[in-house]
Formats: C-alpha cells, sequence, structure tokens
C-alpha cells in the first residue's frame, strides 16, 4: 500500500519512536517535583523544549506545548485577542486558513468580534497588500498560514510578516505544513504546529508567543507551561516529537528536492495522461511533497476508493467526500474545480516506483468512474439550429450537473445558452471552473423555483 497523504499526518519517525520508548522509563515522574525523578523528568522537558525553540527560531522560555496544534491555534488566537483587546476586536484571517483558524474567527465573531477574511488568487496566494488594505485602527491580531494544508501554495509570510509590524499588529502563523522543512521566515509575532505532521507522536503542538506581544491565556489558570497550556504534560510524546522535529529538520533539505521532483512529475504527466484535469496550486511557490488536482466528470469519494481498491492512500478536498455535501473552503476561494479533487502528499523515504505505479494506474481508473456516471465522450458536431436549453439537475449531486451540461452544450449554437437547475452548492463552484476549462462563457446565476439557475453562454 503507497501511502499518499502526509499532510494529514505522517508515520512516525524512527527517531521519535525511540526517543517515546526511550522516555516511557525515564520521563514518567511530574517534571514540577523536586525529587531525583522528578529533577529526571524536568531535564528531559527541558531539553525537548531547547531542540524545538532552535528548530522553530525562538527563545525556549517562548514556546510551550500543547495537546494538538488545533489548540495550539485556539490558544494563540484567544490569547492574542484577549491580551489586545484595548486595541480593538478586529480580526485578519485568509480566505484559505485551515479549519482551525477559520473556527476561532467564527468564535470570535459570536462574541462580537469582527473579523476580515483576505481572498486569494486562483493559486491560493494571497497578496501582501490585500493584507495592508485589511488593516484598521482597531486591529488586533492578523493571522497567516505559512503553506497551504490542501494545495500546498506556500503564503508569502515574510511580506505579510514586515506589514503587519509597521502597523503594531501581531501576525499569527500557522505553521504546520512548513515546519519540518525549515524555519518560518519573517518576523512573526506567534506560531503554531503539529507533530503528526513532521513524524511526531500525535497528541503535541507547539505555541510560540514572542517576547513583547500583549498575550492574555484564556480559561482557568494553571502554573504549567507558563500558564498557556494548562494540564500535566505528556512528556515521553513531547520529547518524541522534539527529537523527530530536530531529525527530519537534518534530512529535510536532500528530502525536499527528491521530493519536488516526484511531484513535478505528477504535475507535468496527469495532464497528460488523463483528459480533462486541472492541476491546482501554485506550481512553484509550493510544498515539495504535495501536488492537488481536479478531473472533471468524476465522482470524487468514487475515485478515492477505486485508488485505495487499487493501493494508494490519497485525501481530498472535493465537496462529494464531505457529509454535508459543500466544496472545500480552499478550492472555493479560488475559484478552481472541486470536483474529483486529488491532494497527493508524499512523505518522506517514498519511492519513484510508488509514483510511477500511481501514474500508470490513475488514467484507467479516472475512465472507469467517468464511464460508470456516464460522463460525456468526443462527437461530432450538432448543426447549429437555435434554441436555448434547460438541464433540470434538481436533487442530483457533483458531479452530474456539470456532466450533464457537458453532454448538451453542443446542441446549443454558439452564443446560445444553457441554464442549468441545481440545489447542490458545488455547482456554483463547479459550473464556472468548467466553463473556463472548457473554453465556455459563465454568464451567472439566478434564483429558480427550486435551488438555482446557472446559465451559460456556448462560445466554443
Amino acid at each position: 500500500m503507497a501511502y499518499f497523504d502526509a499532510a494529514s499526518a505522517v508515520p512516525l519517525h524512527p527517531v521519535a519512536r525511540q526517543a517515546l520508548q526511550a522516555s516511557l522509563d525515564e520521563g514518567w515522574a511530574d517534571p514540577a517535583r523536586l525529587y531525583r525523578e522528578g529533577r529526571r523528568a524536568r531535564l528531559l522537558l527541558d531539553a525537548a523544549r531547547e531542540a524545538a525553540a532552535e528548530a522553530v527560531g525562538c527563545r525556549a522560555d517562548e514556546l510551550v506545548f500543547t495537546s494538538s496544534g488545533t489548540r495550539a491555534v485556539h490558544s494563540g488566537v484567544a490569547g492574542a485577542l484577549a491580551g489586545r483587546r484595548r486595541v480593538g476586536a478586529h480580526l485578519i484571517v485568509s480566505a484559505v486558513e485551515h479549519s482551525s483558524v477559520l473556527h476561532a474567527a467564527e468564535v470570535h465573531e459570536a462574541g462580537g468580534g469582527t473579523v476580515t477574511q483576505v481572498p486569494v488568487d486562483r493559486t491560493g496566494a494571497v497578496d501582501p497588500a490585500a493584507y495592508a488594505a485589511a488593516l484598521r485602527d482597531d486591529t488586533a491580531l492578523a493571522c497567516l498560514q505559512s503553506a497551504n494544508h490542501e494545495v500546498g501554495t506556500e503564503q508569502p509570510v515574510a511580506e505579510v510578516a514586515e506589514i503587519c509590524r509597521a502597523a503594531g499588529v501581531p501576525l499569527l502563523v500557522d505553521a504546520a505544513q512548513s515546519l519540518a522543512w525549515g524555519r518560518v521566515p519573517g518576523d512573526w509575532s506567534i506560531l503554531a504546529a503539529s507533530a503528526h505532521k513532521w513524524g511526531g507522536p500525535s497528541g503535541v503542538g507547539l505555541l510560540v508567543v514572542r517576547k513583547g506581544v500583549r498575550f492574555a491565556p484564556q480559561g482557568p489558570g494553571d502554573e504549567r507551561e507558563s500558564g498557556r497550556a494548562p494540564g500535566f504534560e505528556n512528556l515521553p510524546a513531547i520529547v518524541a516529537a522534539a527529537a523527530s522535529l530536530r531529525a527530519v529538520r537534518a534530512e529535510a533539505a536532500e528530502e525536499a528536492a527528491r521530493l519536488r521532483e516526484l511531484t513535478e512529475r505528477v504535475r507535468a504527466r496527469v495532464p497528460a495522461l488523463v483528459p480533462d484535469v486541472e492541476v491546482v496550486g501554485d506550481p512553484a511557490r509550493r510544498l515539495p511533497g504535495t501536488v492537488t488536482f481536479s478531473c472533471l466528470y468524476v465522482d470524487g469519494e468514487t475515485l478515492l476508493h477505486e485508488l485505495d481498491r487499487a493501493g494508494f492512500s490519497v485525501s481530498s478536498g472535493s465537496s462529494c467526500t464531505s457529509s454535508t455535501l459543500m466544496p472545500s473552503h480552499v478550492l472555493k476561494a479560488m475559484g478552481v474545480l472541486s470536483e474529483g479533487n486529488v491532494r497527493v502528499s508524499l512523505p518522506p523515504g517514498t519511492p519513484p516506483e510508488d509514483v510511477e505505479r500511481f501514474l500508470e494506474v490513475l488514467p484507467g481508473t479516472v475512465a472507469a468512474v467517468r464511464e460508470r456516471l456516464g460522463a460525456p465522450v468526443a462527437t461530432e458536431a450538432v448543426p447549429e439550429t437555435g434554441g436555448d436549453l434547460v438541464v433540470d439537475a434538481i436533487g442530483r449531486r457533483c458531479p452530474i450537473p456539470v456532466i450533464e451540461l457537458a453532454k448538451v452544450i453542443g446542441d446549443v449554437p454558439v452564443g446560445g445558452t444553457v441554464r442549468v437547475l441545481s440545489d447542490d452548492e458545488a455547482a456554483r463552484l463547479d459550473i464556472p471552473a468548467w466553463c473556463e476549462m472548457r473554453g465556455q462563457e459563465y454568464v451567472g446565476e439566478e434564483p429558480a423555483e427550486k435551488g438555482t439557475a446557472y446559465l451559460v453562454r456556448r462560445s466554443a
């Protein structure tokens, strides 16, 4: 089985396994106690903090260990907003942040705060100028990921940090996806990360708050971890997390170059092997092991199941893999195709032959799923005999509305329109994306008796 979902979790690094086993024997006592076993545990905790701080590029007393990366984000956002409540209650986030950041923003807004979402371009990157434009006199905090979890696009953190610093606004960086590959550049103020993203054990996060940042930890007070992460430290997991972070950093440069070559292979060959595919994300400024693409006329959940049966563990941002049947907020913000979305994220050590086998299996798998759904195939042109068409796709889910549109677009003359009726939220994203891919004109949407009518004008 080839595991291609490192963006979700990386298998436990051998160094992490060794450190975990060793610290289970040495690090079980309370590091706050003064007797011998407690002092031994404290030495282990202090060494882990020093190692993690060196990897991040911060002081050891600026870093605390939390119970997860999500907890680090939530604590970081809440503490920074509370610490600067006298300044105001305005929060800035990008439209493609991890759900942990967006959920924290929702809670802040529900409590009376205000939130500005900065849009991204079609590659998933923010424009630093948009962050500058979003800053206000009452801005308490800005958030920006170092790299996107779904498409791998790296963000201009250093530029945004400089803008925020000049305005006196702290910048919180979600570094979960990038920290294994190197330090986050720029003069950021707060950083959060998660150990299971770099090969450490799950249940360990990092929260860094730079000296000088006004920060007020929320919730009941606790003497542990400077009051920022209450509860007894999971010392064996913390030691393993720090040890594995140091280990992956030692291998990062060589492994990044190797994985980048493999993902370049996927980016170049998938569109040549599979028709009607859009590769998404920035082609250059991206994580070395991540490549994401979307396939027209494909049910994403079915495609992932078929790839799993073929021996490949991949993930998806497609609406069809969500219990809510909603498009990925990242793909939606980018304005790209969400149908049949596949994220390939290669863990360190991925053999090239696994990637080659994936490229051999993918075309036939996509073709079989398309055939099962009745996707359109090339046909002779239909004479232009006038008349607009209505496609009633009410009650039919991703990707059927787009498949039905593709089947009939040739039945109207150039300049004629097809009106697609759909009550699937994914159609709002996928029909315009299909038009851009196929050279047709998306006119817009209008209310219908049931659902929404999406208008497409044939221009090619």
